[in-house]
């Protein structure tokens, strides 16, 4: 007799920056609840613990990690990097601390989902190059689902964003979880637990 795909309950840690912290909203409209309620409406059994710093750099997230490892999770999603980006740091800087967090995992035997960033075209097309190979790169590296772009579909749109302009609003974070939700499901389906 064959289990549904999804029988295990999933435990899922989200590591991320204000984008995952749901900043300026309610916390059942932050990224990792609503995902998790979208989740459930598709019949997905998965709880996801919300890992989130706003102002988080990389570097604050690998500093994190032990935390996110403590908790045991199933799988993890890293959305790091926007902060670096805003503050003009170094793209190598940021890839070496990503890096770092993704070898960690991989070394437990946890799978990764990494949530990608594209640079502001404002620091040069060097920089942007620089940045935005990171994302894709270390996803190839280290076999993770790569999401290209985690504010796809926010950025630039009316009513999507906070009035500070970076941050999602209720509204951004139903379309981010909206764009993502195939990937994430392709993520659960990688899942050593998926298959218990």
């Amino acid at each position: 007799m064959t289990r549904p795909a999804f029988a295990a309950a999933l435990r899922l840690a989200a590591l991320g920056d204000s984008l995952t912290a749901g900043y300026g909203l309610p916390a059942a409209d932050a990224f990792p609840a609503r995902l998790q309620a979208a989740l459930a409406a598709k019949g997905h059994d998965v709880t996801i613990a919300n890992f989130g710093v706003s102002g988080d750099t990389t570097a604050g997230g690998l500093a994190r990690l032990g935390m996110v490892l403590a908790a045991h999770p199933d799988g993890v999603l890293v959305e790091l990097g926007a902060n670096d980006m805003l503050r003009g740091l170094d793209p190598e800087a940021a890839r070496a601390n990503l890096d770092a967090i993704l070898a960690r995992l991989a070394k437990a035997g946890i799978p990764i989902m990494l949530c990608g960033m594209r640079a502001a075209r404002n620091y040069g097309a060097d920089y942007a190059a620089a940045y935005d190979a990171i994302y894709p790169e270390l996803a190839q590296q280290y076999d993770a689902v790569l999401y290209p772009f985690f504010l796809d579909g926010v950025t630039g749109q009316p009513g999507m964003t906070l009035p500070d302009g970076l941050h999602p609003s209720a509204a951004g974070v139903g379309e981010i979880v909206a764009r993502i939700l195939p990937s994430v499901e392709t993520f659960l389906g990688r899942l050593p637990a998926a298959a218990k």
